[in-house]
């Protein structure tokens, strides 16, 4: 049998109040951009191969001080928000160095949903193999939902309609099927690889016959 399977929970829906990456420039629906991997977990952490205990250190430097007290504006340091699972930002989210501790810190913290216009390509695909929804929605309405985030309400997501529920609104978004069923059933790679365990092991036991050469 090949790998280890890295168990992800099955993704159905997400309910809770969704935490905006506000700019500091004044205008409370100013949406943070370029959010880099460094930014999500600063270089300092990444040296452990774990997927777990990476959460406490997520956005480090927007938490933190330099003495390592919370910093209190920022949006997951404030109690309505600290145990947010969705995230709503700006354009470019995710940019920068691929490393995968991003969406483990992510992860690990509790996000489960992102939200934002646009996304880098690594990081993007990176989120569905770690168990993360990211979802790109025009500024606009993302504007919107954070005015109703900044009120305290709720939102709901939904994958498998890939329906987004806020104020009694509903908002589609567009996913690829294959991510999209990556985060139905819970699975990274090796996962979908070990759905096909029976062809591996019928394989391995033809190759003894046919391949004498080589050696398992």
């Amino acid at each position: 049998m090949l790998g280890i399977l890295v168990n992800m929970e099955k993704f159905s829906k997400i309910k809770g109040i969704a935490a905006p990456m506000l700019s500091s420039d004044g205008n409370q629906f100013s949406m943070m951009i370029n959010i880099d991997t460094d930014m999500i977990i600063p270089k300092q952490f990444l040296k452990t191969i774990k997927r777990t205990g990476l959460g406490k250190s997520l956005f480090h430097e927007m938490r933190y001080d330099f003495e390592g007290n919370e910093i209190e504006s920022f949006i997951l340091n404030k109690d309505i928000y600290r145990d947010s699972k969705i995230i709503l930002a700006g354009n470019n989210f995710g940019c920068g160095s691929s490393r995968e501790h991003a969406p483990w810190a992510l992860l690990d913290f509790g996000i489960r949903v992102i939200i934002a216009p646009s996304f880098a390509d690594i990081f993007y695909n990176n989120c569905f193999k770690n168990g993360i929804l990211p979802i790109q929605l025009s500024e606009k309405l993302i504007k919107e939902i954070s005015e109703s985030a900044l009120k305290g309400n709720e939102l709901q997501v939904s994958l498998s309609d890939q329906i987004i529920n806020c104020d009694n609104k509903e908002f589609s978004f567009e996913i690829d099927p294959s991510n999209k069923n990556f985060l139905m059933e819970g699975l990274d790679d090796i996962g979908l690889t070990l759905k096909d365990t029976n062809l591996i092991d019928s394989y391995e036991k033809d190759a003894d016959n046919n391949l004498p050469w080589y050696t398992l």
